[in-house]
């Protein structure tokens, strides 16, 4: 190996989400007034990583007993199961809002996207199959337990693929049973926001399948940012060094496919929902800007970046 990293494709959506930038400060200041940050001590801090890490490993040990059973019992077992992830991890988790019904109906669940910590807080809350880029099967340890979970992959570079992704989508959906995805295609602070790309949202159009829209919050909100070029490994031992670390994801009322029926349209309609206009306060130029600069630099996203450019899909009827 030469050590070249071989650039990414110009479409790839990058965040300009950094800590050198001041947006994702690790962990954020306290306000004026209160104690200043002291980290957890190291003992507490490494015995939440081999708490999180086991229980972990837990999962992956059952999974393939637990993957035959119905629906409802399975979903119930993960839901206990990535609660008790979050949790030894030392983050507090809160729900507000309506849950949805339960197995048997499709959803499409489609959330902003802070950490890698969203997938189990998600799936702690509203279980189905997750979407993650594909780099995401090669993780040790999480990449066999995303693969026996069902987890649908997307190669980021091979948008030719991406009809078929959506196709695969869709009939998860049609089947009755509930997917999530991160739209916005890259991780973000937490007090920015990227814009919903299209394209998965027409397999809920295709199958006239509702959006579960949910809000993903953390205080501080630094600490479980995941973003720019922050190895896996320091954000596992921030978190775990955060002391009251909480995370909040908000249930919002769902949206139909049948009042929004393209999806350019939906994709717009899970946006203000999920964002509000303060979240969104990259202005659409700089995005850009920094989109086109994603060809110098990766970004370390945990989930899929979906083209939004209709000419770079091999299907007219499921461009991204």
């Amino acid at each position: 190996m030469n050590g070249a990293v071989p650039a990414p494709s110009p479409w790839l959506p990058t965040a300009p989400c950094t800590p050198g930038r001041r947006c994702a400060a690790h962990p954020d200041p306290l306000p004026a007034g209160r104690a200043a940050f002291r980290p957890a001590p190291a003992a507490l801090a490494c015995a939440r990583l081999a708490a999180g890490l086991a229980t972990v490993l837990l999962g992956v040990v059952l999974l393939p007993v637990v993957g035959p059973l119905p629906a409802a019992a399975r979903y119930a077992l993960v839901r206990l199961w990535t609660r008790a992830v979050v949790r030894a991890f030392g983050v507090r988790l809160t729900v507000t809002g309506a849950l949805p019904p339960g197995a048997g109906r499709s959803a499409l669940v489609v959330a902003n996207h802070v950490s890698w910590l969203d997938i189990p807080v998600v799936a702690a809350v509203l279980p189905g199959r997750m979407i993650a880029k594909r780099e995401v099967r090669g993780w040790p340890l999480l990449g066999p337990l995303a693969a026996l979970g069902g987890t649908l992959f997307i190669d980021r570079d091979g948008l030719r693929r991406l009809p078929g992704t959506v196709r695969e989508v869709a009939g998860a959906l049609a089947g009755g049973g509930r997917v999530t995805a991160f739209p916005e295609g890259s991780t973000w602070c937490g007090r920015h926001g990227g814009r919903f790309r299209p394209a998965l949202f027409q397999a809920a159009v295709d199958t006239g399948s509702d959006i579960q829209p949910v809000r993903i919050g953390y205080r501080p909100e630094g600490a479980a940012a995941y973003v720019g070029e922050d190895p896996l490994g320091a954000s596992l031992w921030r978190v775990a060094r955060t002391p009251g670390l909480t995370v909040e994801i908000r249930i919002l009322d769902p949206i139909s496919a049948i009042q929004y029926p393209d999806r350019r349209l939906l994709a717009a309609a899970a946006q203000r929902a999920v964002l509000p206009v303060s979240y969104r306060a990259v202005p659409p130029a700089a995005y850009r800007a920094v989109a086109s600069d994603s060809a110098k630099r990766p970004s370390a996203s945990v989930h899929q970046r979906v083209s939004s450019n209709p000419a770079s899909a091999s299907s007219a009827r499921t461009p991204s």
